[in-house]
């Protein structure tokens, strides 16, 4: 018996559920629906209300270089003993994080490395052209910024320390132009004097609210016809090797085809068809200051903080200190606080007083910085977006046009395969 109407009575175009309403499920809903499918999505949350409100806002459409890069196991005892560290793993997550970990050095072996930037600079070329088309569309260009991302750096030891990053991008034609104090002067006046060095990214951008850019895009989903339902689905519903719908908190929805892009929550739905995706939750914080008095023209990253301070419509954005913890650990509120820290290091003359409550979201993270996507080899009718860590805004734009063309039957320019949920045995 169905909880919710069949959408499929009279309809030529497959009906497809996604589960989640993240920007990355939103996008692939958008794009199937603009195709002329019947979309319903499902999420207990309002559209857009975890990760994708709580990022930099950035769009790293040079974003090629993975996490794990060449000489990473020297940086791995700061990871685990280190609570300041950019990126920190609690002692009572030691256990549960080592297999991640394992896999994660092996990711950074050369040969790994490079097809890895392969696969990213493929996914993320064209990410604010999509991002633009889409709110062209919708008529709200004016969320979307493209005047570069300034990183900087104190002295040119920390920047030598940074060269084959660098060299990566460049490799994937990215335009990383280096610049003095005087043309930080210039770009950023304000970013303290301790700060002599920098690359600047003028091709980049960033979103100026990225809880309203999510709620716009579902807003035109729900002009096209799209249904959300605010519940949780708790199992995908086979009819034998088929994925035939979901079963949620009202029953069962039947479907043509399911999208999981349910973020770092996918694998507990995939876990009981057999795959092993080792999915981990990089709890990501943010601060915003609604009065900080300062203003940046573009998002500022501080290569020894690894946080992004970011110009938004809310004010001034700090966001990053990373830390492993699993989904239901309680929020660190001294992680959250090293971003005040961060704030004044890079801006002193920032006012640090009566930013608003700190906030903490699950980044869905996989060892080798790629995303899961594309067809299910296993079950027919099952379809993945999802795992695309601090990424999920730059690619998410691209990865609905991919998933949609490639459910549709249409042409899409990239080879999926480096991305498919198979690659993890």
């Amino acid at each position: 018996m169905n909880a919710h109407p069949d959408p499929r009575s009279s309809a030529p175009q497959p009906h497809v559920v996604v589960v989640g309403a993240g920007i990355v499920g939103l996008c692939v809903a958008w794009h199937l629906a603009k195709r002329g499918a019947r979309v319903s999505i499902f999420d207990p949350n309002p559209p857009g209300s975890g990760c994708s409100s709580g990022n930099a806002g950035a769009l790293s459409a040079g974003s090629v270089v993975p996490l794990a890069m060449p000489g990473l196991l020297r940086d791995v005892p700061g990871m685990l003993l280190n609570s300041h560290a950019p990126l920190h793993i609690p002692i009572h997550y030691w256990m549960q994080a080592m297999p991640w970990l394992v896999r994660f050095v092996s990711a950074a072996r050369p040969s790994r490395v490079s097809k890895i930037a392969e696969a990213l600079s493929k996914l993320h070329h064209s990410a604010i052209e999509s991002h633009r088309q889409i709110l062209s569309e919708l008529d709200a260009l004016d969320l979307m910024q493209t005047n570069g991302q300034l990183y900087v750096y104190r002295n040119q030891s920390q920047l030598r320390k940074d060269r084959q990053t660098w060299a990566l991008r460049r490799l994937h034609g990215v335009r990383a132009e280096e610049v003095t104090r005087a043309d930080i002067d210039v770009l950023e006046p304000l970013v303290g004097v301790d700060y002599q060095h920098g690359i600047f990214l003028p091709d980049q951008g960033m979103s100026l609210n990225p809880l309203r850019h999510a709620t716009t895009i579902a807003d035109g989903l729900r002009r096209r016809g799209a249904i959300f339902f605010d519940e949780a689905v708790h199992r995908l519903h086979l009819n034998g090797r088929r994925v035939a719908g979901v079963d949620g908190a009202a029953g069962f929805t039947k479907a043509d085809l399911v999208v999981v892009s349910a973020g770092a929550w996918s694998t507990t739905l995939l876990r009981p068809l057999g795959y092993r995706i080792p999915l981990e939750s990089q709890r990501g914080y943010h601060i915003d200051f609604p009065n900080a008095g300062v203003k940046l023209s573009r998002p500022v990253i501080p290569a020894d903080r690894k946080v992004f301070l970011s110009p938004m419509e809310t004010g001034l954005r700090v966001a990053g200190t990373v830390e492993f913890g699993g989904l239901d650990a309680p929020p660190s509120r001294e992680r959250a606080h090293l971003l005040v820290h961060d704030l004044s290091a890079v801006v002193p003359t920032a006012n640090t007083d009566g930013h608003e409550p700190f906030w903490m979201g699950h980044r869905p993270c996989l060892p080798d910085s790629l995303p899961v996507l594309g067809k299910s080899e296993r079950y027919g009718d099952l379809w993945f977006a999802f795992g695309h860590g601090h990424l999920g805004l730059t690619a998410s734009a691209i990865t609905g046009d991919l998933i949609a063309r490639s459910i549709l039957k249409e042409r899409a320019d990239i080879d999926m395969r480096p991305y498919s949920a198979e690659r993890f045995k």
